[in-house]
């Protein structure tokens, strides 16, 4: 039997709302989406706790994340990459 490969992760892009705690920040993740019936744009913001174990986000920071397993009770992405700090 072959070792199998790990499953490729989801990563997504966001922006850092917060980062008050420490080794973990708040992302916050805007899709645009029509309403089904009324066919108006709204916006739609899930947030993800994030872990940070260097602290190096700040507030206003765009954020590549990647799915891992479980770290606590509410952080299940991990940061990958800073793309662009805040001024």
């Amino acid at each position: 039997m072959e070792k199998q490969e790990r499953n490729s992760r989801k990563q997504r892009t966001g922006v850092v709302v917060s980062n008050l705690m420490t080794g973990t920040a708040v992302v916050a993740i805007i899709n645009n989406v029509r309403h089904p019936i009324y066919n108006k744009i709204v916006k739609k913001t899930v947030k993800f706790f994030v872990d940070d174990p260097k602290n190096e986000c700040s507030i206003g920071d765009e954020v590549v994340i990647a799915e891992t397993r479980p770290l606590s009770k509410n952080k299940r992405f991990r940061l990958v990459k800073i793309v662009k700090k805040a001024k």
